[in-house]
């Protein structure tokens, strides 16, 4: 069997570079259809660490409005109101857009403090936005569930990694 090393002057498809991206934050936000049952939210939003991921690793390759689709995909796989993915996500991309402008340089330990910032902006805002639309949910019962996302983090991080190795492999 012949290892699968990328060829000398060959390219993956386009198709194949855009695509795989995009297919790896909705099978992400699809997680959440996964019958897990708990009491409280404990699964990290895997969608949304994905495209953190992404976006960190190339801050070229994902379009700034790409958070609107993807989160109303995210909106629909989790059963959040219609919306609010869509608005957090969105704004979540804006603000790591200017930090990024203003900063210079970034390692690892600004990533991470930016995952948790956007973290607590998409987890905190769709507690707000369920509250709004009638729920009653101790804002309390949502720190597990960021400090879980937190250290999940690392983890994706390193999946995405090893993804866009393969990805652009010819």
């Amino acid at each position: 069997m012949i290892p699968a090393v990328p060829r000398l002057g060959s390219l993956p498809s386009r198709w194949r570079l855009q695509s795989i991206p995009i297919c790896a934050i909705m099978l992400g936000s699809m997680m959440t259809a996964l019958p897990i049952i708990s009491q409280s939210p404990s699964m990290p939003p895997f969608g949304l660490l994905i495209l953190l991921a992404w976006r960190l690793l190339h801050p070229e390759m994902l379009p700034l409005w790409i958070g609107a689709p993807l989160g109303a995909f995210d909106d629909v796989m989790s059963g959040q109101p219609i919306g609010t993915a869509v608005f957090l996500w969105s704004l979540m991309l804006i603000c790591i857009e200017v930090i990024d402008q203003r900063i210079f340089w970034r390692d690892y330990w600004h990533d991470w403090l930016m995952v948790v910032g956007a973290l607590v902006l998409c987890i905190g805002g769709a507690l707000l936005m369920a509250h709004i639309a009638g729920s009653r949910t101790p804002p309390q019962l949502i720190v597990p569930q960021i400090i879980w996302s937190a250290l999940t983090y690392p983890l994706i991080v390193r999946l995405i990694a090893r993804l866009d190795r393969w990805r652009i492999m010819a």
